[in-house]
C-alpha cells in the first residue's frame, strides 16, 4: 500500500485494523513523497482507481447466478434431463452468505464486501489527497491553475463521484426521489483527506449522497479532457465522463440528461453509430481464452469507453462451484426457453454472438455453468517458478452499446421528450451490432435464413409475450419505489426490450442488481436440496449489502438501518430493522 504525505487510510472508512497508525501519524519518513508538481499529481491519479471488483458482490445478490444444489432444470430448449441437484463445494464461506442474502462475516478476502468497501474509500481518499494537492499548488502559484491541472482535479472530482456512487449503490437501498430517499440510509461521502486514526462519520441518507455525487460530476465534467495520459481508457477521459452522467442520472430518473450526456457519445447520426459499437469481427482470430479476453479489453475498440483494472477472482468462484450462471438464470439470460427460438435467429440454441465472442465458456463440465471471457481474469506473475502472483479482471466499466440501451430506456421514459421511434432505432442498432459478425461467420449464421434483422415488428412480437422471463403485462412495480416513477402502458412492451437487453448486455458486470433495486423487481434465491426460497420483496432492507463488519464494530450504522421522522417533523431518527420481510 502506498503512502503519501498527509494521508492516513481511516480504520473507519478502509475497514482494515492498522496498528501502526499512531506511528505512522506521529513521523515523517523519507520515503513519503511531497505531492508537490503537476507531474506527481497526475501519477497519483494513475492510482487513485479502485482496485477492488463489485461485481461478484452483486451478482450474487442477482437474478443471475443459481444454487447448483438445488433442485432446477438444466439450461436450454431440450431439457431432457429434468429436475436435478448436484453436491458442490462453494468456493467460499462468503458466497454461501451473499447468495443467502446474509452478512458477510467470514473474512475480507478479494471481492469481499470489507475489500469493496475499503478498496473504493481508498479510491476516494487518494482523490481526496489529489485535489489538496492541487490546491497547495494553486496556492503557491498565485492562484493560478494551468490546464494540466484543472483536468487532474476534473479527473479527480470524477474518481470521488464515481466511488461513491458505486459505494451507495452496493451498501444502500436504490435511489427513490428526492423525498423518500431521505429515509434510507447513504454511505459516508468523504471530501478531504484524513490526518486522524478515529473519525465519526455519518452514512447521511440516500438523497443527501446523491446530491453530493452530482456536484462532484457536474464540476467535473466542465475540465475533463483526454490530454494528460497516453492511455485515456484507462482514466475519466471526455467519453467515459459522459457515460457515467447517463447513467447517474439515469438511476436518479432526469432523462433529459440521460438522452443528452448519451448524444455526446453516440452522437445524433445513425450513420456513425455502428462504428461506436462493439463488431463482433474482431474475435475471428481468436483460439484461446486469453484472445477472447484480450479482445473484450482491448482499449483500442471504440465500444470500450473506460477500462479499470481491478484484483479478483471472481471468474473463480463460476468454474464449477455451487453458485454459478447456470440453470434457470441462464436460461432468462442466453436461452429465452419460454420463447423458445431467439426472435432474430433460428436453428440455434443461443444467439450466435455468444458462440463468435466467447460470451459462454466452461471449466470442467458445462452442467455446472458457465461464465463470459469479457470478466475473464488476467494473472499477473510475481515468481513464475512458485507459480504464485495476483489474478486481475480488467473491468469494462462504461461501454457504447450499454450506454445506447441506458439511452432508450431514457427515450421511453423522457416525460418531455419521450420518442418511442427513436428508442426503437436504438434497440435495433443494438442489436445489429450483435450480428457485426466476420464474414466467414456471417456466412455461417445467415445460412437458410438462421439470422434475420431486427425489426419493430419483431420486438413488439416478441415483448409482448409475458412468458418471456423477462417481460412483463405492466410496469406498475416500479411506483412502489416512487410516485412518480411511471412507465405508460404504451412503452411496456419497448421497456421489456430494455430490460431483457441489459440483463444479456452485462450479465456478470454487477450491475444487474443496481436494476433490479432501481426498479423494484422482485426475486427469489432458492437454497440447498430442499429447494428453500428466500425472496427479497421491492421494499427488503437487505437490498442494501451490509457494510464490513469491521466497519460495524467501529460504530458505523447497519444498511438495514431505516431513517425515519420524528412526530413533530423535526428530525431524522434511526431504527434498525434486521429482518423485515414484508410485501
Amino acid at each position: 500500500m502506498k503512502s503519501y504525505k498527509y494521508i492516513a487510510l481511516s480504520l473507519f472508512l478502509a475497514a482494515f485494523a492498522l496498528s501502526s497508525c499512531s506511528d505512522f501519524l506521529d513521523t515523517e519518513p523519507d520515503q513519503r513523497v511531497d505531492i508537490d508538481t503537476e507531474d506527481k499529481v497526475t501519477k497519483l491519479l494513475v492510482s487513485a482507481y479502485p482496485t477492488a471488483n463489485y461485481a461478484l458482490l452483486t451478482e450474487f445478490s442477482s437474478d443471475n447466478i443459481i444454487d447448483n444444489n438445488a433442485p432446477h432444470q438444466e439450461a436450454g430448449p431440450d431439457k431432457k434431463g429434468g429436475t436435478f441437484y448436484y453436491n458442490r463445494p462453494s468456493y467460499s464461506r462468503i458466497d454461501d452468505e451473499i447468495f443467502a442474502f446474509e452478512p458477510a462475516k467470514s473474512g475480507n478476502q478479494q471481492d469481499s464486501p470489507s475489500y469493496v468497501w475499503g478498496g473504493f474509500y481508498e479510491s476516494i481518499a487518494t482523490a481526496n489527497l489529489t485535489l489538496q494537492a492541487i490546491d497547495e499548488i494553486v496556492a503557491k502559484n498565485g492562484g493560478v491553475m494551468s490546464d494540466k491541472l484543472k483536468s487532474a482535479r476534473a479527473e479527480a472530482l470524477l474518481i470521488r463521484a464515481y466511488s461513491h456512487f458505486i459505494l451507495v449503490n452496493v451498501f444502500s437501498q436504490a435511489y427513490k426521489d428526492a423525498e423518500a430517499s431521505k429515509y434510507d440510509i447513504g454511505v459516508p461521502y468523504v471530501t478531504k483527506p484524513e490526518d486522524k486514526v478515529h473519525v465519526t462519520y455519518d452514512r447521511g441518507n440516500v438523497a443527501d449522497v446523491y446530491e453530493k455525487i452530482q456536484a462532484d460530476l457536474e464540476e467535473g465534467l466542465k475540465d475533463i479532457n483526454d490530454n494528460n495520459y497516453e492511455m485515456p481508457k484507462y482514466h475519466f477521459n471526455v467519453n467515459a465522463a459522459h457515460a457515467f452522467a447517463a447513467r447517474f442520472y439515469l438511476y436518479k430518473r432526469e432523462y433529459d440528461k440521460v438522452i443528452e450526456h448519451a448524444n455526446a457519445v453516440l452522437g445524433t447520426d445513425p450513420s456513425i453509430l455502428p462504428d461506436k459499437l462493439m463488431k463482433l469481427s474482431v474475435f475471428e482470430s481468436c483460439v484461446t481464452s486469453t484472445d477472447y479476453v484480450n479482445k473484450w479489453i482491448d482499449p483500442e475498440d471504440n465500444n470500450n469507453l473506460m477500462l479499470i483494472s481491478t484484483m479478483s477472482t471472481f471468474q473463480r468462484h463460476l468454474r464449477g462451484y455451487r453458485y454459478a450462471w447456470n440453470g434457470k438464470a441462464l436460461d432468462e439470460t442466453v436461452y429465452h426457453t419460454a420463447m423458445g427460438s431467439g426472435y432474430t435467429w433460428w436453428l440455434w440454441y443461443v444467439n450466435p454472438y455468444c458462440y463468435a465472442s466467447g460470451f459462454l465458456f466452461y471449466s470442467g463440465n458445462s452442467d455446472y455453468g458457465y461464465f463470459p471471457m469479457k470478466v475473464g481474469e488476467s494473472f499477473e506473475y510475481t515468481d513464475k517458478v512458485a507459480g504464485i502472483g495476483y489474478a486481475h479482471i480488467i473491468r469494462r466499466e462504461f461501454t457504447a452499446t450499454s450506454l445506447l440501451l441506458d439511452r432508450a430506456e431514457a427515450k421511453l421514459l423522457s416525460k418531455t421528450n419521450r420518442d418511442i421511434d427513436g428508442a426503437i432505432a436504438d434497440i435495433i442498432a443494438y442489436d445489429n451490432s450483435r450480428q457485426s459478425f466476420a464474414a466467414a461467420d456471417k456466412a455461417t449464421y445467415t445460412a437458410n435464413n438462421t439470422l434475420n434483422p431486427l425489426t419493430r415488428d419483431i420486438i413488439e412480437k416478441h415483448y409482448k409475450d409475458v412468458k418471456n422471463p423477462n417481460c412483463f403485462a405492466d410496469w406498475n412495480f416500479t411506483q412502489n419505489m416512487s410516485g412518480s416513477f411511471v412507465v405508460p402502458q404504451d412503452v411496456v412492451i419497448y421497456m421489456n426490450a430494455v430490460n431483457d437487453l441489459r440483463r444479456f448486455e452485462t450479465v456478470m458486470e454487477g450491475t444487474r442488481f443496481f436494476d433490479l433495486k432501481r426498479y423494484g423487481i422482485e426475486y427469489s434465491h432458492f437454497i440447498g436440496p430442499n429447494n428453500e426460497e428466500n425472496k427479497l420483496v421491492w421494499n427488503d432492507p437487505r437490498r442494501a449489502i451490509e457494510v464490513p463488519q469491521e466497519a460495524l464494530s467501529a460504530g458505523l450504522e447497519s444498511s438495514y438501518t431505516k431513517l425515519e421522522k420524528q412526530p413533530d417533523n423535526s428530525e431524522l431518527k434511526m431504527s434498525t430493522e434486521k429482518k423485515v420481510y414484508s410485501n
